[in-house]
């Protein structure tokens, strides 16, 4: 077991992360204990909860079940839960625990958020995606029709339950989709300003196939490595001030790819990786990184057998950019590769933009 430790100090808050490939079945008493004997609801995704509802046993009148899919991070789901949590007459010392991907981790964590003004909140991440993004720093939220997370809040969990067993059911296309998360933080891990550094990008080169083929002890490692990072930049930066930014690599261009494919056509991980290969070619026609180094982050994309996305008229995903949450009444914010793992933010107005992608 890697036990970790996110440390708030704005907050003076604390909580655990139990990153380990024990048996299932386990799990659900450490998760009580943690509960300490308070009431709880067990909020679950419909896929996880047909796999391994049985193994987990928690009572059946203490689940609500969400359907799979992004469309479904939505304003009536979280009205649905906030009711469901109204009816079990859940106190402010009680908790809300996610088992499930990011979908499930957000919806629950912003109803955890809300209700009462903050109740206890614990993420079980089930996907790669969950494990190594999503369910650590404490972001939450929901979609609306004008966009992806636009309604949301900062809200640390009380603590992270990490079992790398849930990959073994986890579908290839799912779990490429968390790859795209853990390729970013290979490009970005210098300016994570760790206390060690780990090379990620030698780590992803050397091991591609193992971690294809879900090595249990290669995951382990590499998830630990991937947490490690986020917890030094959120620990640093908790409500994206500053250096948390720099998670948002590829993230710009991914957001516009799924608003207009309507979350449906692509994953969150494909869209990232297509944000990644658009940040690297802006750096190169704005003279921040040379083709050579182009070259190498392509080379180990490519390591991991991601297909071309389909394109779209400049213009409609630069109208797009501009309602991002991340965006300023006049500029269009972006993390772009400025030398070997390290990035930095650069801002655009759309005219600038627009120019940049046309030459």
């Amino acid at each position: 077991m890697n036990n970790l430790e996110v440390n708030i100090k704005s907050k003076n808050k604390t909580y655990p992360i139990y990153i380990d490939n024990h048996d299932i079945s386990g799990l659900k008493n450490k998760i009580l204990k943690e509960c300490n004997g308070k009431n709880f609801v067990v909020i679950f995704n419909q896929k996880v909860y047909k796999l391994y509802s049985k193994i987990l046993d928690f009572p059946k009148d203490k689940i609500f079940v969400l359907k799979d899919g992004e469309k479904e991070k939505n304003q009536k789901n979280y009205l649905k839960i906030l009711d469901f949590v109204l009816s079990k007459k859940l106190k402010r010392e009680d908790y809300i625990i996610a088992i499930g991907g990011g979908v499930v981790g957000d919806i629950a964590g912003f109803a955890a958020s809300t209700y009462m003004r903050g109740i206890n909140f614990i993420q079980v991440p089930t996907t790669l995606l969950a494990m190594t993004d999503s369910s650590v720093g404490g972001k939450v939220a929901i979609n609306t029709k004008y966009g992806k997370n636009l309604v949301g809040a900062f809200y640390q969990p009380k603590a992270v339950f990490i079992n790398t067993n849930f990959l073994k059911s986890l579908d290839l296309n799912q779990y490429k989709s968390g790859l795209g998360e853990v390729i970013k933080y290979g490009f970005i891990e210098k300016s994570c300003n760790p206390d060690s550094e780990v090379n990620l990008l030698n780590f992803l080169n050397e091991n591609y196939e193992k971690i294809l083929n879900k090595d249990s002890y290669i995951m382990e490692k590499l998830i630990s490595a991937c947490v490690e990072l986020k917890i030094k930049v959120v620990e640093n930066d908790e409500k994206e001030s500053g250096l948390r930014k720099i998670l948002n690599y590829g993230h710009t261009y991914a957001h516009a790819v799924e608003k207009l494919t309507n979350y449906t056509k692509y994953t969150h991980g494909e869209c990232v990786i297509e944000g990644i290969k658009f940040a690297l070619n802006l750096s190169v026609k704005q003279n921040l990184i040379d083709k050579e180094y182009q070259f190498l982050c392509s080379d180990i994309i490519q390591k991991f057998n991601y297909k071309p996305l389909m394109t779209f008229p400049a213009q409609k995903y630069i109208q797009i950019m501009t309602t991002d949450k991340k965006a300023t009444a006049n500029h269009i914010n972006f993390i772009l590769p400025t030398q070997y793992a390290q990035v930095q933010e650069y801002k655009f107005t759309a005219e600038e933009l627009l120019n940049l992608v046309q030459k």
